[in-house]
C-alpha cells in the first residue's frame, strides 16, 4: 500500500553533513508518523529519529541529539534526515519507516512500512 524510497546516502568525511530523503507513495502521507532507523554491520537495527504526522513532535536517540534533525514536507510526501557533525560510528544502512498512526514511535514493531535502505559511510 505504501512504498518508501530513500536517497541521499553516500561516503562522507567525519565532521561532514548529509541529508537523507524518503519519498512516500502513500495517499494519506500526513496521517503517518515517520521514523528513521539504522543498522550497522553485525548490529541490530536501531531507532534514530521520529516525527509526528503534522511534523510538530520529534524524538531522537541520545547519540544523535544536537546533530541530526528529522523533518517532513507533507506537500511533497517526503521526510528528511539532516545529519551534521557526522562520526564514523554513524556508519550504517539507514531505513525510512511509516506507521499508520500519526503519532511518533521509537520501536521497530510500531511501523508498518519500510524502505529499502540507503548506505551512509563516514570515514575518519
Amino acid at each position: 500500500q505504501v512504498q518508501l524510497v530513500e536517497s541521499g546516502g553516500g561516503l562522507v568525511q567525519a565532521g561532514g553533513s548529509l541529508r537523507l530523503s524518503c519519498a512516500a507513495s502513500g495517499r494519506t502521507f500526513s496521517r503517518y508518523g515517520m521514523g528513521w532507523f539504522r543498522q550497522a554491520p553485525g548490529k541490530e537495527r536501531e531507532f534514530v529519529a521520529t516525527v509526528s504526522g503534522g511534523g510538530s513532535n520529534t524524538y531522537y536517540r541520545d547519540s544523535v541529539k544536537g546533530r541530526f534533525t528529522i523533518s517532513r514536507d507533507n506537500a511533497k510526501n517526503t521526510v528528511y534526515l539532516q545529519m551534521n557533525s557526522l562520526k564514523p560510528e554513524d556508519t550504517a544502512v539507514y531505513y525510512c519507516a511509516a506507521r499508520t498512526y500519526n503519532t511518533p514511535a521509537r520501536e521497530r514493531y510500531e511501523y508498518d512500512y519500510w524502505g529499502q535502505g540507503t548506505q551512509v559511510t563516514v570515514s575518519s
